[in-house]
């Protein structure tokens, strides 16, 4: 397996962020990605610090040198494609070509609301991202890019320079069954859902693979993976201390069980699980910090090596 850290929230302290990818790059992380918002979420209210994903992503791929960067998932309502295109293609410039850009249709609808941008239903985000995709391979592969869509246009659109991979991966992030994965199967280098049970990610899997087959799309030439979240502690105590934040983070009421909870060796039973489900790569994803590093060492150390 591969696996990678994920930044639910990006409400820093920027130290933290900092030390987090510097600690992806050098204790054998395959990936490092960060989140699209302009506010905390789930929501605390609007005041908790929240950086802006592109620039923080563009640090992250300068002061790393070998880990994946990417986001999971850029939200397809908050920038025209070129805007996007012309960003992820300077940061894969920037990283020597080891940036991958997830999109996604877009559901937080109170972000929205907030910052007066339209929120369609759910059909005409899921035909956004649909065109989304399209728009940013066209963009990065062609030298010149004409697309005629409802959402979006482009006439003789360049994007110069080039990305520096041949085909930079694009991702797509959600387990919409009738359209997110469908979309996934026709345009997507790489899937990715979180929080959702191994069960749950093998059912989907499994939607994703019938969705290849009917798009006659090779299965294998779209990376699976799974985030879940992350507190685990590195002994008993840790533990407890992972189980408050948790309850912090998300509440007595949370449904989901798409989390690492526990010990290392609880964690490490989790992580089978996702393996024998399908899953080739598993995030554990963190929101803001401070963090626990000895629980993160010890994920490296004892967890990891378990699966490589």
């Amino acid at each position: 397996m591969r696996f990678g850290i994920q930044v639910g929230h990006l409400g820093g302290p920027l130290d933290e962020l900092r030390r987090l990818w510097r600690f992806a790059d050098e204790r054998g992380f395959d990936w490092f990605s960060v989140s699209d918002h302009f506010q905390e979420t789930p929501g605390q209210g609007g005041g908790e610090p929240c950086f802006e994903s592109i620039t923080t992503l563009t640090a992250a791929a300068l002061e790393t040198k070998r880990v994946r960067v990417g986001c999971l998932v850029f939200c397809v309502s908050y920038r025209h494609p070129i805007v996007l295109a012309k960003a992820i293609t300077a940061i894969d410039v920037l990283s020597n070509g080891r940036v991958s850009c997830g999109l996604g249709a877009g559901w937080h609808e109170p972000e929205y609301r907030a910052y007066g941008i339209p929120f369609p239903s759910a059909g005409t985000r899921e035909d956004q991202l649909e065109e989304y995709a399209q728009v940013l391979r066209l963009l990065f592969d062609e030298q010149y890019a004409d697309f005629k869509g409802e959402h979006y246009t482009l006439v003789h659109a360049p994007n110069f320079p080039k990305p520096v991979q041949r085909r930079l991966p694009i991702w797509i992030g959600g387990g919409g069954e009738k359209r997110t994965l469908r979309t996934t199967a026709r345009y997507a280098d790489g899937w990715n859902v979180p929080y959702i049970s191994p069960a749950q990610w093998k059912s989907k899997n499994e939607v994703l693979d019938r969705w290849c087959e009917r798009t006659r799309r090779d299965p294998r030439a779209i990376a699976r993976t799974v985030n879940v979240g992350f507190y685990m502690g590195a002994d008993d105590g840790g533990a407890r201390r992972g189980e408050e934040r948790f309850q912090k983070e998300w509440g007595a009421n949370e449904s989901r069980t798409g989390f690492l909870r526990g010990t290392g060796r609880e964690s490490a039973a989790t992580v089978a699980a996702y393996r024998d489900a399908g899953a080739e790569q598993l995030n554990i994803a963190l929101r803001a910090g401070p963090y626990d590093w000895a629980a993160l060492g010890a994920f490296a150390q004892d967890v990891m090596p378990q699966f490589r």
